[in-house]
Parts: C-alpha cells; structure tokens; sequence
C-alpha cells in the first residue's frame, strides 16, 4: 500500500474531510494542506515552492485591507474564434491571468499587477496586456511605483498576433515610465517564460526571482533539441540567472515583502 492510500484511509477513520491531505510535486510527501499553507506553499521537507494564485500572492505581500483591485471587469473574447478557447476562459473562477490594483507594501503607496498560472498558464493575451497598461498609466498619473509578479507560459496563442502584440504595448508603457522617473520592480515566479521574459518581466530597474524559478524564452527541452548541446546544469534556473547577470537578486518567499518594502524606501529617498 502507497503512503498516500494510506494517509488518506487515515484520514477517513478519523472524520478528516477528504482533500485535506496534499502531496508535494517534488518529493511526493504527504503533507496536511493548512501546514503547507502556513509555510507559504512551500514544501517544509524539500523547499520545493509550490505555486500561489494572484489573490494569495497579494495577500501574502501587500499590507492589510489596503489593496483596490483596477479594471477586474475586463475579461478576453475569442475574436479569432478559436475551437475550444471560450469553454475554457468559461470554465475559470477569474476574469484573466493578471490582477492589477493600488496598494501599500510597508506603508508606501505602489501600483502591483500579479500573474496567476492558474488561469491558461498565466499565458499573456489582450486583455493582460491593457490591465498591465492601465496600472502603468495609473502609477504616472498618481506618481508611484511599480511592482509586477511574473508567473507565465508566455503569449497566449488562441489570441494570434494580438498576444505577441502585448510585448511591445506593456514594453512601451514600461518605457514611459521610466520617462516619468518612476521605479518598476519586477518579480519573476516559476514559471517566467516566453513572450512574458521577452517582454516586461524583465525590464525591471529591480529584477528579483524566487529560488529555483524557471526564467527564459524557451524551454531547456526545446533549447537542447535545437541546438544538439547538454545545457549547463541549473540552466534557467533563478541563481543560474544570477550568477549570469540576467537577474539581481534572488529572495525567499518569505523574505519578499521585507525585500519590497526595502527596496520602496531607496526608491522614495531619490
């Protein structure tokens, strides 16, 4: 009998809910859903980090009861008509792949747009990009910074040209308001890939990851079919990409709200 069986035949004799136990992706621990909650979603046996939604991820970074969700009206059409994309953006609990609003990280006033994998891969369509174009416009005009939580496929296809058009629309705007002398502190999230690292996830004046992050365009798996090379171990990967100079600095999840919150103050005091 495997662990998991036997787990949950455990926590059916004693009255336990079932879905109360989960397994680690990594190390395949059976570990209780409210423990690994309370660690952040990481896994307290092998450190391997676990995914967080766009609501969670505000909730663990933002401070109290501040953050004014912007724009959560705006939802994607299938204008290309693409077979089986309606369905799909139907069947989802949220509007898009990014949630953008006004908040306060330590007491200073930020704009934040956090990606959430859960819907489509976090993968970028219109509608990502005009919510990522809005906050910006919202920052300038309210002169405050910006912070975007990347975690991202990359373009998001059943919306053709117009995905690969967001690259340079949010590219632009990121542009405007650096021309407005405002900060962009970019997060990168595992994963970090394609038309979403090719474009403002990377444009940060800060590019900071969480540890193990997958950060590049393409996959290792399609970089090493193509070029018929081994790639280094840890290719990709956030300290790889540290070490490399693609990425500043590397942060611990539970760390990241200090980090933020430091990083705010040396903006605010130029």
């Amino acid at each position: 009998m495997d662990i998991e069986k036997q787990a949950k035949e455990i926590s059916q004799k004693r009255g336990i809910l079932a879905g109360i136990w989960t397994k680690c992706k990594k190390c395949d621990q059976i570990l209780l859903q409210k423990d690994l909650e309370e660690n952040l979603m990481i896994c307290p046996k092998c450190g391997y980090y676990s995914r967080l939604d766009a609501r969670k991820r505000i909730e663990i970074t933002v401070d109290e009861g501040i953050f004014k969700e912007m724009n959560s009206n705006l939802r994607s059409v299938d204008f290309l008509s693409f077979p089986g994309y309606e369905e799909k953006i139907k069947k989802t609990d949220i509007n898009d792949a990014v949630v953008t609003g006004e908040a306060k990280i330590g007491g200073y006033n930020v704009i934040i747009a956090v990606m959430d994998f859960s819907f489509m891969g976090g993968s970028m369509g219109s509608v990502v990009g005009e919510k990522i174009v809005k906050a910006i416009e919202k920052a300038i005009k309210k002169k405050y910074p910006v912070i975007i939580i990347s975690s991202s496929g990359g373009a998001r296809m059943q919306e053709g040209i117009i995905s690969l058009m967001q690259m340079g629309k949010t590219s632009a705007a990121i542009a405007k308001l650096s021309e407005a002398g405002l900060a962009y502190i970019s997060v990168l999230a595992d994963p970090t890939t394609g038309g979403v690292a090719a474009s403002f996830a990377m444009l940060g004046d800060i590019n900071i990851a969480e540890p193990k992050a997958l950060i590049g365009f393409a996959g290792p798996r399609v970089i090493e079919q193509t070029i018929r090379q081994q790639l280094p171990e840890g290719f990709q990967l956030s300290e790889f990409l540290e070490k490399h100079g693609m990425v500043d600095i590397v942060v611990e999840r539970k760390n990241m709200r200090d980090t933020l919150t430091k990083l705010l103050k040396f903006f605010a005091q130029k």
